[in-house]
């Protein structure tokens, strides 16, 4: 079994930080996690991986081990998009596979879109494209987001890690195996116990999503291979009707569905790694 050794990843604004498994002349994987996750949910499927890829998995801004953005920053869609970009210039990593889960998905969806010749083929978790915006809660959504800048949540505190894992677990719905890697790689010790690493901010609404409309003319940018995997029961922000309507826009996209929960590559990494190839 392959284990993983960690990356610093040096870019103007930021430090990003990855684990990464596999030989180093291997074809390169840029693996991005879902939100609130880290580096760590990759720790089941990675090394299945590894066996023909060289899979680096980041933190993404404000989550594991990479840095938190400045003061007056947002975390937002865009931002992700640019930062996944220059970290992979920045590795050399042309051409590279996409694999993304839930938020990291909708990240790599747009990775694709904008740098269409550097992404040789695309691999979707339960994701595709951002969260977008119907026009039914536009200025409700953009009031609480505004609302919420003026005020920060303090971290919460635990006895110890297991205590962590299990209010994951309560939270994700994850059996404490499968939440332990992302909890033991988010968690920071701190007065006594332990608490999250990740941004706090990173729980403050967004004040501003794509028009449905965008979202589509964004997936018609992809050219990559694509290939998306959806959980079975369907994930209630992820309805049939809205992701085959995105799936429409991607060219030659092939949609697969594993029975399980939205951690499908945590749940049932053997299947995952198989799907990928």
């Amino acid at each position: 079994m392959h284990s993983a050794t960690e990356l610093a990843i040096k870019l103007p604004h930021l430090t990003l930080r990855a684990q990464v498994w596999g030989s180093a002349s291997a074809s390169p994987l840029l693996a991005l996690h879902g939100w609130l996750d880290n580096a760590g949910s990759f720790a089941r499927l990675a090394p299945l991986l590894a066996t023909h890829f060289r899979v680096i998995a980041l933190d993404l801004p404000g989550h594991g081990h990479s840095d938190h953005l400045p003061v007056g920053a947002s975390y937002h869609y865009l931002e992700y998009v640019k930062t996944v970009i220059a970290a992979a210039v920045a590795l050399k990593l042309r051409p590279y596979t996409l694999l993304g889960h839930s938020l990291g998905a909708g990240i790599a969806s747009l990775v694709a879109a904008a740098s269409p010749d550097s992404v040789a083929q695309l691999f979707l978790i339960e994701g595709l494209g951002p969260l977008g915006d119907d026009g039914t809660r536009t200025l409700q959504r953009f009031r609480q987001g505004i609302a919420s800048e003026e005020g920060r949540r303090p971290l919460r505190h635990f006895n110890d890690v297991g205590q962590a894992i299990s209010a994951r677990s309560i939270a994700s719905g994850l059996p404490a195996a499968q939440a332990r890697p992302i909890v033991e790689r988010g968690l920071i010790a701190h007065d006594d116990g332990w608490c999250w690493r990740s941004d706090p901010r990173l729980t403050r609404a967004s004040p501003v999503r794509l028009a449905e409309t965008q979202v589509h003319a964004l997936l018609r940018g992809i050219s990559a291979p694509t290939a998306l995997l959806l959980a079975e029961p369907e994930t209630a922000y992820l309805p049939g009707s809205l992701m085959q309507a995105r799936a429409d826009c991607v060219a030659g996209i092939a949609v697969n569905h594993l029975a399980g929960g939205h951690h499908l590559h945590l749940q049932h990494p053997q299947a995952v790694a198989d799907w990928v190839g």
